[in-house]
């Protein structure tokens, strides 16, 4: 079944953690950049769907802090592959009306990349259809921490009055300041943790843990996760029912 879920108001941002490559090639004794290349295929499927579905907000969750203990080759291959898409997609994105920002740790990654990221997010900046954040070098702990940082610098400069500082400030001091918190949240491969991911903007997410590793995550998966998200009950701590119509 495909189109989007009716009768129900469309989530306004769906946030992703893209998992399960290595064990897709494990399975079928391939080697784990040839996993790598089916999550691109994947993340081209899935902005897709977005798009068909009308989703304003995508955040992918594509490279962590953590993801550099990986071993130098496949770090290697990875930033190669992301050079491959940054340089081959962008150009599409922008046609389908698609602006993308990249969250994270930009000066760990290569400069070669991030001359690409600079690029697309310029070329990018003026569409609106769809905004699509790809988190890169990205920790959540460390988001948060940044933050901090800079509060209490702005507090220190006067800029900022310690007292006036509230979660809506707070908010506004991460790389997410304009885009609104994740509805949902979807892990794929069946692994029920948020590996540090969006820690602070997830609070009342909806987490939907999918068995399917991400190579074959299709607009159906995508599709379920927001019907899943229809059942649920949305009180943000109070007691009437804010979802269901």
């Amino acid at each position: 079944m495909t189109g989007a879920p009716t009768g129900r108001e469309m989530p306004k941002h769906i946030a992703i953690i893209m998992d399960g490559n290595g064990r897709w090639a494990k399975a079928r004794g391939l080697p784990r950049l040839l996993g790598h290349r089916q999550g691109v295929e994947a993340v081209r499927r899935t902005v897709s769907a977005a798009l068909e579905l009308g989703l304003p907000y995508l955040t992918l969750f594509g490279f962590s802090t953590e993801n550099w203990k990986r071993s130098p080759a496949e770090v290697s291959r990875l930033m190669g592959l992301l050079r491959y898409f940054l340089r081959k997609e962008i150009a599409e994105l922008h046609s389908e009306g698609v602006r993308l920002r990249i969250i994270g740790q930009r000066h760990r990654l290569p400069k070669e990349v991030v001359s690409l990221i600079d690029y697309a997010e310029t070329l990018t900046s003026g569409n609106t259809r769809l905004i699509m954040t790809v988190a890169l070098s990205y920790g959540g702990r460390d988001e948060i921490v940044q933050a901090a940082r800079h509060i209490a610098k702005a507090a220190q400069n006067q800029e900022l009055d310690a007292d006036n500082i509230d979660e809506s400030v707070f908010s506004q001091y991460l790389f997410t300041a304009d885009v609104p918190d994740p509805d949902i949240l979807i892990r794929t491969s069946g692994e029920l943790r948020i590996s540090n991911f969006l820690l602070w903007q997830t609070a009342y997410s909806e987490l939907i843990f999918i068995d399917r590793l991400w190579p074959d995550f299709s607009q159906s998966d995508l599709e379920d996760a927001i019907r899943e998200y229809h059942s649920r009950d949305r009180r943000f701590g109070a007691t009437t029912v804010s979802n269901r119509r």
